[in-house]
């Protein structure tokens, strides 16, 4: 089963997995933007990625993992729905290095630095009464903060993280010592990954893909990014660790970083949740403006876009976090193809088994994800599991909480068949299911994000009415 990062390790605690600390020196380049000042004393804040939370411990938080902040503007790219767009490069090449420590890392980094873009974000100034409310907007611009992407396509597809343009008005891009303006695709904020493209671009260098389901634990790898805006920065490590998983509650986060500064920026992100599935853990570095780079093989071949790190300070201590390229460019495909993002969904609302509640309650077991409705027409409807179940086990390996069993469905794909063990009045039982998708219920989050609070999007989407706050889905 998926790692888990909770309270048996100690986070939750000073020292949890946080996103890079926001706050360094604005570099000597100049932009046609106007700059902002940047205060000696709080230096301007950057984009990256959100604390790992300890989400669901004890009794379970609401949440509907489908709930996304998804955008297309065809309009802008001139991309029509359904269309195929080659991502990647349409070429492979080895690379041949006659040591790890000589000549590897410059011939990764020679070939992979042109597809590796830097990100300036610029925001709107807002102006605001004596209560602090937004009254008005000055239309002036002001960059806000920073990330960096990875080029999918000759014509200026690139993808890097939600949180990274989250709430943006404007961006520029940098990519082969050109800078482009650039305009949001679309977004899956349930997942982090961002699609952006840039006007009138062309021949530029797509990154080759390579395959994050093949992964060894030790082997090397390179992150490539903007850390503190130095944009073509590379860093060399390992591959400490796969299969590390954890879910974010978006409204949570959001200002909570010890900098007053919301995840990714902006206060546009909605109440939703992100599920970060099967991440890579690696030492090579990780700091703010690499979220939305590459975390790349000793081939040259994208296997991760980096995300988070874990740190006492904010900076860099050794644990980062990167998404893998195979979830990472399936979620970019949907958007650049005009499609809705989905994902693996059970068809289930869900609440956290403990010692406590099963003591209360009278459960026959003491850990595992509690039923508490199946959705009609689900997959788990369909495979017969009922309200009071609970389930213990996920293909073999322990559920012990409700957001268990939730990134374990998140790290599969619509239409596969996996094995629960569930626990019924005291009696084991064997369920086959087949996993549906969220695609329903991630369009109605999409139509209803402009007029709906998240309280109530959550309660339809659940159709759950008041009970639904004491609930997960999956």
């Amino acid at each position: 089963m998926t790692d888990q990062f909770n309270n048996q390790n100690g986070y939750g605690q000073p020292g949890q997995p946080i996103p890079p600390a926001q706050g360094y020196q604005q570099p000597g380049y100049q932009h046609s933007y106007t700059q902002p000042v940047v205060d000696a004393q709080n230096p301007r804040k950057t984009s990256s990625g959100r604390t790992f939370g300890t989400a669901f411990a004890g009794a379970a938080l609401a949440c509907v993992i489908a709930f996304g902040g998804f955008t297309v503007y065809q309009n802008v790219t001139g991309t029509p729905s359904g269309s195929s767009v080659t991502l990647g490069a349409s070429t492979n090449t080895e690379i041949q290095a006659q040591s790890t420590d000589d000549t590897l890392p410059e011939a990764v980094a020679q070939k992979c630095l042109p597809s590796v873009a830097a990100i300036d974000v610029y925001t709107a100034q807002a102006s605001t009464d004596m209560f602090g409310r937004s009254t008005s907007s000055s239309g002036a611009l002001t960059e806000s903060s920073l990330g960096s992407g990875v080029v999918l396509s000759e014509d200026g597809y690139i993808v890097t993280n939600n949180h990274v343009v989250a709430g943006a008005d404007a961006l520029k891009v940098t990519v082969g010592g050109e800078e482009y303006d650039a305009d949001v695709v679309g977004t899956d904020e349930s997942s982090d990954i961002a699609v952006i493209k840039l006007r009138n671009a062309s021949g530029l260098t797509p990154v080759e893909i390579g395959d994050s389901d093949n992964l060894t634990i030790g082997e090397w790898v390179m992150s490539i990014g903007s850390p503190f805006g130095l944009e073509q920065s590379v860093a060399t490590g390992i591959v400490s660790a796969t299969s590390r998983s954890q879910i974010m509650s978006n409204s949570e986060s959001s200002g909570s970083d010890g900098y007053g500064y919301g995840y990714g920026g902006s206060s546009s992100q909605s109440g939703g949740y992100t599920i970060y599935p099967n991440m890579i853990q690696t030492d090579a570095a990780i700091n703010p403006g690499n979220s939305g780079g590459a975390l790349v093989d000793s081939n040259g071949k994208l296997i991760g876009i980096n995300t988070l790190i874990t740190s006492y300070s904010g900076n860099y201590s050794g644990v980062g976090f990167a998404i893998p390229v195979n979830y990472a460019v399936n979620i970019a495909q949907q958007i650049i193809e005009g499609k809705t993002p989905t994902h693996a969904q059970l068809g289930v609302s869900l609440s956290t088994v403990n010692s406590q509640n099963a003591k209360r309650y009278g459960l026959k077991v003491d850990s595992g994800a509690y039923i508490s409705a199946v959705n009609s027409g689900s997959g788990a409807a369909e495979a017969g599991l009922e309200e009071g179940d609970i389930v213990t086990k996920f293909d073999g390996n322990s559920v012990s909480s409700a957001s268990d069993l939730m990134l374990d469905v998140r790290s599969k794909n619509p239409g596969d068949k996996v094995t629960l063990e569930v626990n019924r009045n005291g009696d084991t039982k064997q369920v086959e299911v087949t996993l549906g998708s969220d695609e329903s219920s991630q369009s109605a989050a999409t139509q209803q994000n402009s007029g709906s609070s998240s309280s109530e999007m959550l309660n339809r989407l659940l159709n759950n009415s008041g009970s639904s706050s004491k609930n997960d889905a999956a």
